[in-house]
């Protein structure tokens, strides 16, 4: 009976600790179990759960109606981390999230809608950012001010300011900030990679990125009441407030207006050209050039649903990109990919995990294929298996001091560009740009798109 107080006393003293003291005197609780065996009243399991749960990563997943459900459901499947928060402005999501959650954990998360709230709870470590675009910089900052370690969706930023802005904040506040470039992590997109850098298709001074898909018609938008599940205020949050809700807008085909999105370039444009950046062992460039327009339809779409875009990196190489939003005809037989142009052959790598190398004359000389399936349309959860590799690495990185696959530094350089494609196209110009930064030079009207006008006390501000 005495031994048996002696052990609630240690108990009740490791519960009260914080949740970080408590990891460094797990081996202490372990050594008293191990002695006494289970107090009255306590399992195994419930010693287990006691310690288990105080040496996980604790995240919060913000932004989850689908790309964020994706990513709450994947990281609740990885050992040694819990999805204990979840935040929406949409109440539905919300709650569709936590109970998915709950399916595949022992837990069930809680619910917040106010990311503000959110980011005064002590005992989360980390959070998921799958927000629309104008809330992806704003909300990483917040987090990372707030101690939090941030995996941040792409792209990074909804303006160049923006991802200027979160490289310095990781200096600052020393956070851990993985983006959402996952073929970083994909097994054999890394090998084909290093295929690229170790000549095996000599020096590369051509890159090729496509996406294409068949979207429809938003139509043009009418003015309705809010939905009683929305909160339109906080969903605009940084952006400039546009008054009335219209019915095209939420979910979804925000991404193609200016004031909340990047269009098709900063949605799915940067997964490739961050590709070819890697390979091609480039960061900004010196010139960039776009073309294109709204040609399908004649809706309230504002960004091209048909664009090229030139990037020039001095005078030895070239990236370009082309994007048809209503027109899914593929090009070497994916809708998605990057394909790397070299003085002795080409290489090619698909949306999914696999590559093929051709020579000078178009034979096929190795192929690598994935039994790890990219699902092309599939806008939540493409690559689900594939974006584990992803999502171990962040949390090794914040568990074990590893380098990111793609940090902060990797996202805001493949997100500019393909912004500075938009700026270029809005613009109706050439941009000549700074090789070290990716800063305009003279031209005013381009050089005013570098960032954007907030809502009053929404300011990003290091």
């Amino acid at each position: 009976m005495y031994f048996c107080k002696i052990l609630l006393f240690f108990l009740k003293i490791i519960i009260m600790t914080t949740r970080r003291e408590f990891i460094k005197k797990t081996a202490i609780g372990t050594t008293l179990v191990s002695i006494g065996g289970a107090l009255p009243g306590f399992s195994a399991k419930s010693y287990k759960n006691i310690i288990g749960a105080n040496d996980k990563i604790r995240v919060g997943a913000i932004g989850v109606n689908a790309r964020g459900n994706a990513l709450a459901e994947g990281f609740a499947k990885e050992d040694g981390c819990e999805v204990a928060y979840v935040c929406d402005v949409d109440r539905r999501a919300m709650e569709k999230c936590m109970a998915n959650v709950s399916k595949i954990a022992s837990n069930t998360p809680r619910g917040e809608k106010d990311i503000r709230r959110l980011l005064e709870i002590k005992d989360m470590d980390a959070v998921l950012i799958a927000t629309p675009e104008h809330w992806h910089a704003p909300a990483a900052l917040m987090a990372m001010k707030a101690g939090k370690h941030v995996y941040l969706e792409k792209p990074t930023g909804h303006n160049p300011a923006e991802n200027e802005i979160l490289i310095e904040a990781v200096k600052k506040y020393n956070r851990v900030a993985a983006t959402g470039m996952q073929r970083r992590s994909w097994p054999n997109v890394v090998n084909a990679i290093k295929e690229v850098q170790n000549g095996a298709i000599g020096n590369v001074y051509f890159g090729k990125a496509w996406y294409t898909n068949n979207r429809a018609s938003i139509g043009t938008g009418k003015v309705i009441p809010v939905p009683e599940w929305l909160d339109w205020e906080l969903w605009q949050g940084p952006a400039p407030r546009v008054r009335n809700y219209k019915d095209n807008v939420v979910h979804y085909n925000w991404h193609w207006f200016y004031d909340w999105g990047t269009g098709e370039s900063g949605n799915n444009a940067v997964h490739f050209i961050d590709v070819l950046r890697w390979g091609m062992g480039v960061l900004y460039p010196t010139e960039v050039n776009s073309t294109g327009g709204r040609f399908c339809y004649k809706d309230d779409w504002q960004f091209p649903d048909t664009q090229v875009i030139n990037f020039k990196f001095g005078n030895d190489k070239m990236i370009s990109w082309e994007g048809r939003s209503c027109n899914g005809k593929s090009i070497e037989n994916t809708t998605a990919g990057a394909a790397f142009y070299g003085e002795k052959g080409t290489v090619v790598i698909a949306g999914g995990n696999d590559y093929k190398i051709y020579d000078l004359k178009s034979q096929l000389v190795k192929e690598v294929t994935s039994d790890l399936k990219f699902i092309q349309g599939d806008i939540r959860n493409p690559s689900e298996k594939l974006d584990a590799f992803h999502f171990s690495n962040f949390l090794d990185a914040i568990r074990k001091s590893i380098p990111l696959n793609a940090d902060i530094n990797v996202g805001a350089i493949s997100t500019t560009l393909a912004l500075l494609g938009n700026i270029s196209q809005r613009t109706k110009s050439t941009l000549q740009t700074n090789p070290a930064n990716g800063h305009i030079f003279k031209n005013k009207a381009a050089s005013k798109l570098w960032s954007r006008e907030y809502e009053k006390g929404w300011e990003m501000k290091l």
